[in-house]
């Protein structure tokens, strides 16, 4: 059983123009020891009253934590090892029969019932849920990690390739919209360097934040300031 660490680097809520959004996530195996990083950054600007949700495990649901507002769960990680998170993306055409999960906690329930990315991804295609402007990253303890996203009304899966999966706020899958995101490289570019570390170069979670720091959007100001 590989070694699992879940890690919010930043839940910072920074003033952008209405229309920006700056999440950053990245699921990461140390191929020297093994252990499991998932980590994110939460840099926008939303007029909530954010919190973190503990929920310990029951007869038929898994202990789960997640950072959310108003009964919405951004993201967390359940008992078992399985974690969640979301990004919003350029807006596209779900797939025909496919609904948005309008006023459910899709968050809160798929880490309450699902225990891995297989589940989870499941539990997306029985419910037949599907997001027009975001994509959902999943991870697990045993190595398994996919960004779910829904595409020109397609559902399209982005597995993890060699040791990493790394999402930001654009379409991996989308061949015809496609961007450049500063963010999504630096976090590469920390993840190769991290790769080309010698044996004696210990990786924690300090090491693992200041790759995820470099992808923090800083404050800018608008209109209002």
């Amino acid at each position: 059983m590989k070694n699992f660490k879940y890690f919010i680097f930043a839940i910072s809520i920074t003033i952008f123009s209405q229309n920006t959004f700056a999440c950053s996530i990245f699921y990461y195996i140390d191929s020297k020891t093994g252990k499991i990083y998932f980590v994110n950054n939460e840099d926008y600007w939303y007029d909530v009253k954010p919190y973190i949700q503990i929920i310990p495990s029951s007869k038929n649901e898994f202990g789960r934590i997640w950072y959310g507002w108003k009964n919405f769960g951004q993201g967390g990680v359940n008992e078992k090892g399985l974690v969640l998170d979301g990004a919003v993306t350029p807006e596209q055409k779900i797939p025909t029969g496919y609904s948005e999960p309008k006023k459910k906690n899709i968050t809160d329930e798929i880490l309450a019932k699902c225990s891995t990315v297989d589940e989870a991804v499941q539990y997306l295609e029985e419910k037949k849920i599907a997001l027009k402007n975001a994509h959902i990253f999943l991870g697990d303890k045993n190595g398994k990690a996919v960004i779910v996203e829904w595409v020109n009304g397609i559902k399209r899966m982005v597995t993890i390739k060699n040791n990493r999966l790394i999402a930001t706020n654009f379409n991996l899958s989308d061949t015809i919209h496609t961007e450049t995101c500063w963010r999504y490289s630096v976090i590469n570019k920390g993840l190769d360097d991290l790769d080309a570390k010698n044996m004696e170069d210990a990786i924690d979670l300090k090491v693992i934040g200041n790759v995820i720091g470099k992808a923090v959007q800083l404050p800018q100001s608008n209109s209002t300031g």
